[in-house]
């Protein structure tokens, strides 16, 4: 075997590390982070696109009240993301009033 030709493979196969195995393992350590930090409490959204607050953790399972007394059983991994509180009326979502819109 030539030494351009083992270049060429060792090069793959750092390129392959650098662009496939090392940012899947840096996503894994996020999501691991994110669901040992899970309090009761937090508003969390789900990877389906359920958003809810967070009731009760374990090891096995996070129970979402997703409307007053509403409750999902998830897996841990199934939480994408913490939703952060609003920053308290800085204007950008309007609050609702509990009015409907007006018909046009």
């Amino acid at each position: 075997m030539d030494p351009t030709s083992l270049l060429l493979l060792v090069g793959a196969g750092a390129a392959f590390y650098f662009l496939i195995i090392r940012p899947g393992r840096q996503r894994q350590k996020q999501q691991q982070a994110l669901v040992a930090a899970l309090q009761p409490g937090a508003e969390v959204m789900t990877t389906a696109g359920i958003f809810g607050t967070v009731a009760v953790v374990t090891a096995e399972q996070v129970s979402l009240e997703v409307s007053p007394g509403v409750f999902l059983r998830i897996v841990p991994a199934a939480v994408a993301r913490v939703i952060e509180p609003a920053g308290g009326g800085d204007g950008d979502v309007p609050e609702p009033t509990g009015e409907e819109p007006p018909v046009d």
